[in-house]
């Protein structure tokens, strides 16, 4: 096996030309000075290029409360406002810690404070408990009869569903205390308490960006909150909760990196079924033409099928093939490959939208230039995940300890170069096929081991202890 640019797989079938397949295939290691004779955009990329992953955070009900208090006590520090002016700023907005930091910085504490409909009372008529104690100097029984009023008024607010309990002065908008709310709505009203401090605990997973609840069914009752670079990086991560649930964090389906969100619900769309039915449907139904690479459905009879160019093709593993179809079919195993078994066929449903006419481009000839770049690195792929399948199998059989061995060896190698592959079609994707779309579309990074596995938050009985530390999103 020379080293030419034509030559770009590292291992080949020994197959005789009579097309005998009971021959035994012989899988050929390189060394590991031979890396580099694949094409080196598609290997792994140097530890030190490798993009920080998001780190991911598992929020229960106990602990949700713990996950809310590090952010309002970050801006309570930051602008030195009490904890329902924090909240109110927080909610404005949408709980993005930078956008406060941004804004303060450049239109400082008043002009920020002002912008979000906070207002902050003079000092005197903040010591009295809250910005809705207007009549704290009045006589007793009157001001008795005061603390009445606000008590009805914020029960009706708790069941109107109000979150933020602005006062009832005419004129006067400043957002009432909720530790004295809370206090007046526990003596009498209990059961809205009870429904506002849900409700403010929940607005912190349904306002923040970063945070959503996992989709499991039935409800595990977690919600996931992803801490990336800023900017907005966090949506595009596949996170993994504890209990078991992957999922795509921008659009909550199942994980379905490199196919952007808008081509995944379009294909979720037309063929009305889960992730896993629709990832067997497009193995076992859609394969890309090896000439045109337009996409072919199957709907009936063998696998010796041909294009509309003309061009006959193996379906089952996407071969060209001649019309007599003397062709040994190597089609790869689902129980095999690792995470190219899953990229492969998303990379599928991709093909079918981005090369298919579905999808509208910007620049035909960049556009032909990135598909033949991306079509290589899929074909590579798919050989290399079939190789890899059937040297999984065959270290699975009865075999002496220098046979295990060597194929135990073999699997290391090919699964490096498979993760290479897979990393090579992601940075193709992101960066030569999604930029040339008229709408913008992203995709979550490529990591070998799949989706960001999310760690338990500490609950609040413990969060002095152990909390994850409170960052700059």
């Amino acid at each position: 096996m020379d080293g030419s640019d034509d030559e770009c797989c590292y291992y080949y079938d020994a197959v005789d030309s009579d097309g005998d397949e009971e021959e035994e295939e012989e899988i050929i290691m390189l060394d590991e000075d031979d890396v580099g004779l694949l094409d080196g955009a598609a290997l792994p990329p140097p530890e030190e290029e490798v993009e920080h992953r998001a780190i991911c955070w598992a929020i229960t009900k106990e602990s949700l409360a713990a996950a809310q208090e590090q952010d309002l006590s970050m801006v309570m520090n930051l602008v030195n406002v009490e904890r329902h002016n924090a909240r109110a700023l927080l909610a404005h907005h949408r709980w993005k810690m930078e956008r406060i930091y941004d804004r303060l910085d450049m239109m400082g504490r008043d002009a920020l404070l002002r912008d979000a409909g906070v207002v902050v009372l003079p000092e005197k008529s903040s010591s009295s408990g809250s910005s809705m104690a207007h009549g704290e100097d009045e006589p007793p029984g009157k001001r008795g009869c005061h603390l009445q009023r606000w008590t009805e008024y914020f029960a009706a607010a708790v069941s109107d569903g109000s979150k933020q309990m602005r006062c009832m002065e005419v004129k006067c908008t400043a957002i009432c205390d909720e530790a004295v709310v809370r206090r007046l709505l526990h003596g009498k009203h209990p059961g809205a308490a009870a429904r506002l401090d849900r409700r403010l605990l929940e607005a912190y997973v349904e306002a923040r960006d970063a945070v959503r609840w996992c989709p499991s069914a039935p409800h595990c009752g977690r919600a996931i909150r992803v801490d990336g670079g800023g900017g907005g990086e966090e949506r595009y991560a596949e996170v993994s909760c504890p209990c078991g649930a992957a999922f795509c964090f921008r659009c909550g389906g199942g994980a379905h990196s490199p196919c952007p969100c808008p081509m995944w619900d379009k294909w979720g769309a037309m063929r009305g079924g889960g992730e896993v039915d629709n990832l067997k449907w497009i193995v076992a139904n859609t394969k890309s033409c090896p000439k045109c690479s337009k996409p072919i459905e199957k709907n009936g009879g063998c696998n010796h099928v041909t294009c509309t160019c003309g061009q006959h093709l193996c379906y089952a593993c996407g071969a060209a093939t001649g019309t007599l179809y003397m062709h040994i079919c190597n089609r790869y195993k689902e129980e095999g490959g690792g995470g190219g078994v899953k990229v492969l066929p998303r990379s599928y449903v991709l093909a079918y939208y981005m090369f298919g006419g579905g999808a509208a481009t910007r620049r035909e000839r960049e556009e032909a230039a990135a598909q033949n770049r991306f079509e290589d690195l899929q074909g590579q792929l798919e050989h290399h995940v079939e190789v890899l399948s059937r040297t999984l199998a065959a270290a699975a059989r009865p075999a002496d300890a220098a046979e295990v061995v060597k194929a135990k060896r073999d699997a290391d190698n090919l699964a490096r170069v498979v993760e290479g592959l897979c990393a090579g079609m992601y940075r193709c994707v992101q960066d030569e096929l999604l930029p040339l779309l008229v709408e913008p579309m992203n995709i979550a990074a490529y990591h070998p081991d799949g989706p960001a596995m999310a760690k338990e938050f500490p609950p609040a009985t413990s969060v002095t202890g152990g909390a994850p530390p409170a960052t700059r999103h």
